[in-house]
């Protein structure tokens, strides 16, 4: 393993190597990326009405999908804030801000696709308990 002092620079010699990378991959958004706690917290309620509601298989799936999804585009969000500020040493450059721009709105899609499917779901039975 090449390492530069006790830092790992090469590739993971073990699966529980790389997967204790990934776990801190995922602490690390979590302490450090606002929008990342928004998303879990959203997840989280959403995780609950599909109890109370008792949502079935199918639409636990389609739930289940949008919401990693909206968690895998912030985490390559934050990469691609991460190594284009690297490249640039924080400076403003035009691609920069393009490559950011482009990858902030992949999870507002990803987000916008969410609440779709949420009000698809969630909508008709939420109007019965109104009704």
């Amino acid at each position: 393993m090449a390492s530069q002092g006790k830092h790992q620079t090469g590739k993971n010699r073990h699966f529980i190597q790389a997967l204790r990378h990934a776990f801190d991959g995922i602490v690390t958004m979590l302490k450090e990326e606002r929008n990342m706690r928004y998303h879990v917290l959203a997840a989280a309620l959403v995780l609950l009405l599909g109890v109370l509601l008792r949502v079935s298989t199918a639409d636990w799936l389609w739930l289940l999908l949008v919401i990693f999804l909206v968690f895998a585009a912030e985490f390559l969000n934050t990469v691609t804030e991460a190594v284009t500020d690297l490249l640039v040493r924080h400076q403003y450059d035009i691609e920069v801000k393009k490559a950011k721009d482009v990858a902030a709105g992949g999870v507002l899609i990803a987000a916008c696709f969410a609440i779709v499917v949420g009000l698809i779901i969630f909508g008709p039975r939420l109007l019965k308990l109104i009704e």
